[in-house]
């Protein structure tokens, strides 16, 4: 039976990456070479040829060596941003406009007396930068049921938002459990939807393909959130695998399979996707 392969409609950089890239790129041709402050992306494909162009990474301000720094896709707290205007660097702001409108909303919800609760990982650099916008007022946390006696419990006045690539329903039940355990006398209770809209529209095609597959292939970087949350929820409904390049596919996946789909995270660039689908076709002729 001929194996049939099939690539997801969103796939590719989302406009948040696809923009970073470009202003990263320009700022490079520019200045000659540029310091991320974090990667940029978390994909280590894109990195690398980025790094070809004078593009590199630094962890922290202290590490920073040259002229130019940029401000990666993920966004930084108030306080970051204020020490790098005052350290004379030339500024690079790649932050993703979706991003920003979570820094935007935790700042409005701190400044209107709401304690900040995000839905998401409060290690990541996204997540961290947010929070630095609700002034301290905040946590980040993905799980609701434990919010109230880890905090000693929390404030009447709650405002809720999520890191931007979360899965939405997840969101949804986040929320409900945290009305449930926070609902008390007189409380109130905002929430905002900050979930990237690129992001809901590659999960729900992702996840409609995988419901006719019986392989389902993510391609992204291991470190990438949203390319792990995106192989959970394909995972949810048929097998999946989440795989960086073509060279990271396993004949033996394809066996006994009829379809396969291939999706990828919103930092992966489209030369990665063909390659896996070129990979993936070379497999199918051998049989």
């Amino acid at each position: 039976m001929t194996l049939v392969i099939e690539k997801a409609k969103e796939v590719g950089f989302c406009y948040g990456v696809r923009r970073a890239i470009e202003i990263l790129e320009k700022a490079a041709h520019e200045h000659g070479g540029v310091e991320t402050l974090g990667a940029v992306v978390h994909n280590e494909q894109v990195l690398q040829r980025l790094a070809k162009l004078g593009i590199t990474v630094v962890k922290s301000v202290d590490q920073i060596r040259g002229k130019v720094v940029a401000i990666s896709s993920h966004g930084v707290s108030p306080e970051v941003e204020d020490r790098l205007r005052a350290s004379g660097l030339i500024r690079v702001d790649t932050t993703c406009p979706f991003v920003r409108r979570a820094q935007i909303a935790a700042r409005r919800l701190a400044e209107s007396g709401f304690y900040v609760v995000i839905y998401g990982d409060a290690g990541h650099p996204e997540v961290k930068g947010i929070l630095g916008w609700a002034g301290g007022k905040g946590l980040a946390s993905l799980e609701a049921g434990s919010l109230g006696s880890a905090s000693g419990g929390l404030p009447r006045r709650i405002g809720v938002l999520s890191q931007t690539t979360q899965i939405p329903e997840h969101f949804t039940d986040f929320v409900r459990k945290l009305v449930e355990s926070a609902l008390t006398r007189d409380a109130e209770i905002r929430i905002i939807d900050t979930i990237c809209h690129d992001i809901r529209k590659r999960q729900a095609v992702s996840l409609e393909l995988a419901k006719t597959v019986d392989l389902m292939l993510v391609v992204g970087g291991r470190s990438s959130a949203n390319t792990r949350r995106l192989t959970e929820l394909c995972a949810s409904v048929t097998a999946t695998r989440q795989i960086e390049t073509a060279e990271n596919i396993d004949a033996s996946w394809l066996k006994g399979k009829r379809r396969i789909g291939v999706t990828s995270g919103a930092s992966t660039a489209r030369e990665t996707i063909d390659e896996v689908l070129a990979g993936l076709e070379a497999l199918r002729k051998k049989g």
